[in-house]
């Protein structure tokens, strides 16, 4: 069926590219355009595209999303399908999805391939420990919709912190949406002047419960000083043996991309950079445990992105125990 699906999947392809030329339009208006007069971040969106579309692949269950995804104003649906279309099919006849969305072999994950393969390692990893913590904060939560998913069973208290332009948002089209919240604590922070763990507290964080922090696609926009800094809050202020998974990237990724113009054209709009990445051409593993052990935490299960490549990982999804 493999053969069959690309033989059905390469005459549709070229058909469908007016209509993709459309779709991207149409979605790079909306995430990057009308986020920018929201005043949210349009990563924030791009990560939600990457999951709803893993969802309607089968990659992943994830219905909060789909339901956030139908009344989100700053995403389209009819502009992903317009491009997912052929894939989608190909995908169908195949039996499973083999050029994207993809889940791929350890090692080979490219760069495509970094919001599947970083979702799925972060949910493996909250998957075992949530069954160990109290507490769940999400740090710059964005669109996440884990707190409304399976983990809602969990037992544990839920935090969503970000800013509050971004939960006002949020909350408005989960309400839009119908999706159940009332056991999510939102904690509206301007991590510019506010103290996290003092809101944190004030919204009912028990400090001495054991955590599970979860810090997803954050790390890259900020300075060296900001992420030591903010790891450093968590080690001090969160009880023992709670942890915060992160994802890293390679200093060559931030580079590149970085020096693209027109990326840094669409970070400009939404007022972002990117900025903090670690040497991974040679040693990554000796690199990675040296900065963790820097940050006086503890190394646990971790995941190297792309390690395959003769250039190193271009990125990590790690626990850090503290």
């Amino acid at each position: 069926m493999t053969t069959l699906s690309y033989l059905i999947y390469v005459p549709l392809q070229i058909l469908a590219i007016p209509g993709a030329i459309v779709g991207l339009l149409l979605t790079a208006y909306k995430q990057i355009l009308v986020s920018r007069r929201l005043g949210i971040s349009q990563t924030a969106i791009e990560i939600i595209n990457g999951r709803w579309t893993m969802h309607v692949f089968g990659l992943r269950q994830d219905d909060a999303t789909a339901a956030l995804m139908s009344v989100l104003p700053n995403t389209s649906k009819l502009g992903l399908w317009l491009v997912l279309w052929p894939l989608w099919v190909q995908a169908r006849v195949a039996g499973q999805s083999l050029l994207y969305p993809r889940i791929p072999n350890v090692g080979d994950e490219s760069f495509a391939d970094l919001v599947a393969a970083r979702t799925t390692h972060f949910d493996a990893i909250i998957a075992r420990a949530i069954e160990e913590v109290d507490q769940f904060v999400l740090m710059g939560a964005g669109y996440d919709t884990r707190a409304y998913g399976d983990l809602k069973h969990s037992g544990v208290t839920f935090f969503e912190v970000d800013q509050a332009v971004v939960q006002d948002h949020k909350r408005m089209t989960i309400d839009a949406a119908g999706i159940y919240c009332e056991q999510v604590n939102f904690v509206a922070v301007d991590f510019s002047v506010d103290n996290l763990f003092n809101k944190l507290t004030e919204a009912g964080f028990d400090a001495s419960r054991k955590t599970l922090f979860l810090w997803e696609g954050v790390s890259l926009y900020l300075s060296a000083e900001q992420v030591a800094s903010t790891l450093a809050m968590v080690k001090q202020q969160a009880a023992p043996a709670s942890a915060i998974v992160v994802d890293l990237y390679a200093e060559r990724i931030i580079n590149t991309l970085g020096k693209a113009k027109a990326n840094q054209k669409v970070l400009e709009m939404t007022d972002e950079t990117l900025e903090f990445g670690l040497p991974f051409a040679h040693d990554w593993q000796a690199v990675l445990s040296k900065f963790i052990a820097t940050q006086s935490l503890q190394q646990g299960e971790t995941h190297f992105l792309g390690a395959n490549n003769k250039a190193g990982p271009y990125a990590v999804v790690v626990e850090m125990i503290c």
